[in-house]
């Protein structure tokens, strides 16, 4: 792979990855949705798709008429994609820097404030009053919790009250960072490195890569 295509695969990886890797050092737990979840793997998958799927099945009728600007199009025709895929996924949490046996008491306090009806099942949370149905699914790698909703009769208002109160208890809770924080943010920082070193050490092969997928179509208009 040329140094072009290279650093355009790895930098929004990169990007992803420090994300991931800041939520898990922080002193205390993150929440966030899962189709925030969705959206920034979205992004941070973008320069694979770019170099991938959408330079390969490039349309060259569109190219032809385009030009340059077919980038524009495929990435927002990508972005719409991830978009909606965001949209329509099924509620769930995500709670970085947290294990489930950690996570328990904070979500059964917050479960309590907003539904005192409230009631477990194993691992399963019914909140009737809210119309939610949650189990919880721990992430061992990552030492983080999912909170996923089961079944399709879910109240998006009763989520939404669930997520502002567990936010609001978690901010209470004061935890070790994670040492696979520190791999991530390491992995995050060699990878823009390597795509730096390449860019800088082959300055021919840029300008030709460039040219390959920039200067198509100009030719005699």
């Amino acid at each position: 792979m040329d140094p072009v295509r290279l650093a355009i695969a790895v930098v929004p990886l990169a990007a992803y990855l420090a994300v991931l890797g800041w939520a898990n050092i922080r002193r205390r737990p993150l929440v966030t949705t899962g189709a925030c979840e969705i959206a920034a793997l979205g992004i941070g998958l973008i320069g694979l798709v770019f170099v991938g799927p959408i330079e390969l099945f490039r349309p060259e009728l569109a190219t032809n008429q385009f030009h340059n600007y077919i980038w524009l199009v495929l990435l927002a025709l990508y972005l719409l994609w991830v978009a909606l895929a965001a949209m329509i996924c099924r509620p769930r949490l995500v709670v970085f820097n947290s294990t489930p046996e950690e996570l328990r008491p904070l979500l059964s306090e917050a479960a309590g404030t907003v539904d005192a009806s409230f009631r477990w099942a194993g691992d399963s949370l019914v909140l009737p009053k809210l119309g939610i149905q949650l189990h919880v699914d721990g992430f061992p790698l990552l030492r983080n919790t999912s909170l996923v909703s089961s079944g399709p009769q879910q109240s998006l208002e009763g989520w939404h009250k669930l997520t502002k109160q567990l936010r609001a208890n978690v901010r209470q809770v004061v935890v070790e960072p994670r040492t696979v924080g520190f791999l991530l943010l390491g992995v995050a920082v060699m990878l823009v490195a390597v795509a730096e070193w390449q860019l800088a050490a082959h300055p021919e092969r840029v300008a030709e890569a460039l040219g390959e997928l920039f200067t198509f179509g100009w030719e005699g208009s």
